[in-house]
């Protein structure tokens, strides 16, 4: 069961209060993880991994970042160049359509997850992820519940792993025109909807999604 956090456990802005904890018992690499793209009808779901160097000073430089969804996207791309300039190792990695069709969302996520940090050009010793535990690693791990609001390393992922799936979105606009994918992004909104409906599912839509089942359900046969 997920205990409720209370107002006071969520700071105003993400900080360094459990990575200091790790630091200060000589854990240098902390990874934050963070995804994005977990609750869309279409598209890959995207995992991002940042290991921010051990120095307090790393606060002031990446001061203002927010939880990614509080940020427009003009904000999040600065953000993301300024993360990638400034983390001592980083990583995005995705799972595919298929794959969570196939594995289920969740299984999915994790398997993203699990990329972002063999992209990372430097080994983790500790994970803080948002909300969720990864129990394939063999690594000390801390799920925190709003951790993209809690822990800035998972601030920093969280905007890592939304530009690159926005990005990638964007590209599948011209593959797949008509379904408004670089607007939406894929997510649930009455246009998608109405897209779905009109054009039937693309080799993008989660076939396992409740939405896109009704969808294929009420297509009569070719």
């Amino acid at each position: 069961m997920i205990r409720r956090l209370e107002p006071f456990e969520v700071p105003p802005t993400p900080n360094l209060v459990f990575e200091r904890r790790l630091w200060a018992q000589g854990v240098r690499y902390v990874a934050g993880l963070d995804e994005a793209g977990r609750g869309a009808w279409a598209g890959p779901v995207t995992a991002g991994c940042v290991i921010l160097p051990p120095d307090e000073k790393i606060l002031s430089r990446l001061s203002g970042l927010r939880d990614s969804k509080q940020h427009t996207p003009t904000q999040r791309e600065r953000w993301a160049e300024r993360i990638r300039s400034l983390a001592l190792a980083w990583g995005v990695g995705m799972a595919s359509v298929d794959e969570i069709d196939r594995l289920g969302i969740l299984a999915a996520t994790r398997l993203a997850m699990v990329r972002a940090l063999e992209a990372a050009a430097w080994p983790a010793n500790y994970l803080l992820v948002d909300a969720l535990h990864l129990p394939d690693l063999d690594l000390p791990q801390l799920a925190l519940i709003k951790g993209d609001q809690r822990a800035l390393s998972i601030a920093a992922a969280a905007v890592l792993a939304k530009t690159a799936r926005d990005a990638r979105m964007r590209e599948y606009e011209a593959q797949y025109p008509g379904y408004g994918f670089a607007r939406h992004k894929g997510y649930g909104v009455p246009a998608h909807r109405a897209a779905l409906a009109r054009l039937g599912p693309c080799p993008l839509h989660r076939r396992s999604f409740a939405p896109v089942r009704q969808v294929l359900a009420a297509t009569p046969p070719p």
